[in-house]
């Protein structure tokens, strides 16, 4: 079920909210119930089949954490040492018993990842690794296909989160099962993120706020969110789809240009839409989830891009993959590895394909010269020239993300700096509707965004007399261009059909 599907936002969210806001607010576990409930409904609206792998996983890794937190030092538990070391002789022994523990739970938590990383193989890497061997013996093995379920990577990487954490010792182990199940499941997020890590919902699961205003919030946030989705990546996705459609060899290199920065701007307002609305929805329910965009297109390197794109993704490999393989603390040349080790992987978490593999060496290759030469004065200086470096790679590294395959990313790359000559044409892919669309789309990638805070920033704003007045003329004016967005969006979902979401195949 897409967020801008009528049925989502005529039968779905109005059925939720009533039902959720009329249970008791001093019984939370009533709402968290009949959230566990719809969760699961809004993700069997995929396939029925789905739930059952998804309870798998819950069920999996709920165990799990209760069998990794059986093995705790007396240290880890909070207990005094003194109590258990009364004896030199004895002192050895449980350092030795300690050792032994420590050694176990790192094997269970092993057992446990390798279950999680079975399942996303089969269900993600299974096809593209039968092709491989395919490729290598020079024999087309026939075998079923196996289907992609929605969401898996996303909740798969939440899953895993939390038993690293339990591990750690950075959370206390869930001994709710239903508990647990909701953090997973909870649908704002369950489709396409972002990833929350439970440290972040551990409270607020049995202990949140559920306010007037914060409700009003969510109500915004989610507005805005839809109207990137359907008012922009869906106008500009169309012209991508179109210019991608054919051969790179018919393109002119403004064609070129302007398909992939068509596609660049689908994708931003697509995902950072969807992660408005998550946020919004989440908000709704009493649930404070974390950004997961920061206008990455404003950007003045390629590190800096990747501190503000699809942040939770970044700060989960970072923080669980990054920091494990040594980060930065073991040389120069150690770095460079872990860095290229992670976005091989990032990119194939986004798909089962060499183009992202080959994305993901992309921007690691830039990562990497960056942090060689610029490692002692960083390049994030916002100025035009660190701006049109950034952007450039960005859109070339989109060539290989949006290909079907290698050679189609090479011969487009080759369109783009007029390798075939002359060729159609940008007005032969641009309608009314994405002419007029594209410089709004440009304006909120960050610029106006800016340019708006500076604005407000300025004295002659912070020292007016009235400031209720103005606080509440702001607020009308703000309800009211809410409420037309809102309608211009239901607008177009009656008139179009146009209505993908990027991320759900990932």
């Amino acid at each position: 079920m897409l967020f801008s599907s009528l049925v989502f936002l005529f039968l779905f969210l109005p059925v939720c909210l009533i039902i959720y806001h009329s249970l008791p607010k001093d019984k939370l576990i009533y709402r968290n119930v009949f959230l566990l409930v719809v969760s699961l409904i809004f993700y069997a609206w995929g396939g029925t089949w789905y739930i059952l792998l998804m309870l798998s996983v819950i069920t999996i890794n709920y165990f799990g954490a209760l069998w990794i937190s059986k093995d705790r030092a007396p240290e880890d538990a909070g207990e005094p040492v003194s109590r258990y070391i009364k004896t030199e002789t004895k002192s050895i022994k449980t350092e030795t018993g300690n050792e032994k523990r420590l050694e176990l739970k790192k094997y269970k938590l092993i057992l446990i990842l390798t279950a999680n990383l079975c399942v996303l193989f089969y269900f993600k890497y299974f096809n593209f690794f039968i092709d491989i061997i395919s490729l290598i013996t020079s024999r087309n093995i026939n075998i079923f296909k196996v289907l992609l379920p929605i969401g898996i990577s996303f909740y798969l990487f939440q899953a895993m989160s939390y038993v690293i954490d339990v591990y750690n010792g950075k959370v206390n182990v869930q001994k709710n099962f239903f508990q647990l199940a909701l953090y997973i499941s909870l649908f704002p997020a369950l489709i396409a993120g972002p990833i929350i890590k439970y440290a972040d919902l551990e409270q607020q699961i049995n202990a949140r706020e559920h306010t007037a205003l914060d409700f009003y919030h969510g109500v915004k946030r989610f507005i805005c969110g839809l109207a990137k989705k359907v008012l922009i990546a869906n106008a500009l996705g169309e012209a991508a789809d179109a210019v991608f459609a054919g051969h790179p060899s018919a393109l002119g290199a403004g064609a070129a240009w302007t398909g992939i920065v068509f596609y660049a701007l689908q994708i931003y307002y697509d995902f950072s839409g969807y992660s408005c609305m998550a946020i919004g929805l989440a908000k709704m329910f009493g649930f404070k989830i974390r950004e997961n965009f920061n206008h990455p297109y404003i950007s003045a390197s390629i590190t800096e891009f990747w501190k503000r794109w699809h942040i939770s993704l970044t700060s989960w490999f970072r923080e669980y993959v990054y920091y494990p393989l040594g980060g930065n603390r073991r040389g120069a040349l150690r770095t460079y590895i872990n860095i290229i080790i992670i976005f091989l992987v990032s990119g194939l978490w986004h798909g089962a394909n060499y183009t992202f593999v080959v994305w993901g060496a992309f921007y690691a290759f830039f990562i990497v010269i960056e942090r060689m030469i610029f490692s002692k004065a960083p390049l994030n200086k916002p100025n035009i020239f660190n701006w049109l470096y950034t952007i450039i790679i960005v859109l070339i590294a989109w060539v290989f993300f949006r290909s079907p395959d290698l050679g189609y990313a090479l011969h487009y790359i080759a369109a783009m700096f007029g390798y075939y000559g002359a060729g159609q044409t940008p007005d032969f892919y641009m309608t009314m509707n994405q002419t007029l669309v594209l410089p709004f789309a440009v304006l909120f990638c960050g610029f106006i965004q800016n340019w708006t805070l500076k604005l407000f920033s300025l004295k002659t704003f912070v020292n007016i007399k009235n400031k209720k007045r103005v606080k509440d003329t702001l607020f009308i004016i703000e309800a009211v261009v809410l409420f037309g967005l809102y309608g211009l969006v239901l607008l177009m979902l009656a008139n179009k059909t146009y209505n993908p979401f990027i991320y759900f195949q990932f």
